[in-house]
C-alpha cells in the first residue's frame, strides 16, 4: 500500500511518473455514536476502507482526516468535535492543491460521514475549477454500491450507530464497541416525512438511529468485504477514465464548428 505519510518525496514523485496519478483522501469524523460505540467510528471506517482499497489499486492514500462537519449532533452528548462547513471546505481545498502540485491528477475523496457531503462537494467544485487537469470524485462509504447502501439503510433511512455501523465495528475495530450496551441501544428513525432537517438531539433519545441489536461480526465482515471490493472497482474505473471532451475550462469557445 502506498501510504502517503510513509513515502519519501522521491517515492511519491515516482507514482505519477509511471502513470499512477491517483490519490485517495479518507474523510471521517469524531462524534458521538450512542452509548455503545466510540466516537471514532466514521474515522475508523474511512481509514480502514481506504487502506484496503489502496492496497488493491496501488494508488496513494493520504492521511485520514479525523474531523468533519458534525454540527447536527449537537452538544447534548459529550464527545463530538465538529468543524464548521467552511473550515472543512478550506482544509480539503488546501490538501487538493498540494496533491495536484505533487503531480497527481485524480483525487478520490472517500467520505464516511453523511453531513460532510455538502462541504466536500464545495471543495470538489473549487478544485476542478482551479486545476484544469484535476479530476475529483466524491464517494460515500455507505453508498458505494446498491448492496452497500441497502445494508446501511436496512433499519433506518437516517441511520447512525445502527446495525450496519455496529456490525462494522464488531468486525474491524471491536475495541470501539461496548458489547454490554448494544442490545439496549436501539432507537427508531423519527425523521420520516419531515419537512425540516432536524438535529440529532431532536430526533434521537440516545444518539442512535436504528437497531444496533441486530448487529453481528459476520454481517460486519461481509459488509466490509463488499465495501472494499466496490471501492476498488470504482477506483479501477476512475483510473482509466478520461473527460468526455478535451475542452479547457479557461478557453472560450469560438464560433467555428467542427466538421
Amino acid at each position: 500500500m502506498n501510504a502517503w505519510h510513509q513515502l519519501t518525496w522521491e517515492e511519491i514523485a515516482a507514482l505519477p511518473a509511471r502513470g499512477v496519478d491517483g490519490a485517495m483522501l479518507p474523510v471521517g469524523a469524531t462524534e458521538q455514536h450512542g452509548p455503545h460505540l466510540g466516537c471514532g467510528v466514521d474515522t475508523e471506517i474511512a481509514d480502514r476502507l481506504c487502506r484496503a482499497g489502496a492496497a488493491r489499486s496501488g494508488i496513494a492514500v493520504l492521511p485520514t482526516l479525523p474531523y468533519g462537519c458534525s454540527l447536527g449532533h449537537s452538544q447534548r452528548w459529550p464527545g463530538t468535535l465538529a468543524l464548521q462547513p467552511k473550515t472543512l471546505i478550506d482544509v480539503v481545498k488546501d490538501i487538493g492543491d498540494w496533491v495536484y502540485a505533487s503531480g497527481f491528477r485524480r483525487l478520490f475523496i472517500v467520505n464516511s460521514h453523511v453531513t460532510n457531503q455538502a462541504p466536500l462537494r464545495c471543495a470538489l467544485e473549487m478544485l476542478r475549477a482551479e486545476h484544469d487537469e484535476l479530476m475529483v470524485a466524491l464517494l460515500g462509504s455507505a453508498t458505494l454500491s446498491p448492496r452497500v447502501r441497502a445494508c446501511h439503510f436496512a433499519d433506518a433511512v437516517d441511520w447512525h450507530a445502527n446495525a450496519a455501523e455496529t456490525s462494522l465495528m464488531q468486525a474491524i475495530a471491536p475495541d470501539l464497541v461496548r458489547e454490554d450496551k448494544v442490545a439496549r441501544a436501539d432507537d427508531p428513525d423519527r425523521t420520516g416525512e419531515k419537512v425540516f432537517a432536524h438535529p440529532v438531539n431532536r430526533t434521537s433519545l440516545n444518539g442512535v438511529t436504528g437497531s444496533p441489536s441486530r448487529a453481528s461480526v459476520a454481517e460486519g465482515e461481509k459488509l466490509f468485504a463488499w465495501m472494499v471490493e466496490d471501492l476498488a472497482d470504482t477506483i479501477a474505473r476512475g483510473m482509466s477514465e478520461q473527460p468526455p471532451l478535451p475542452h479547457s475550462y479557461f478557453e472560450r469557445a469560438t464560433h467555428e464548428h467542427e466538421s
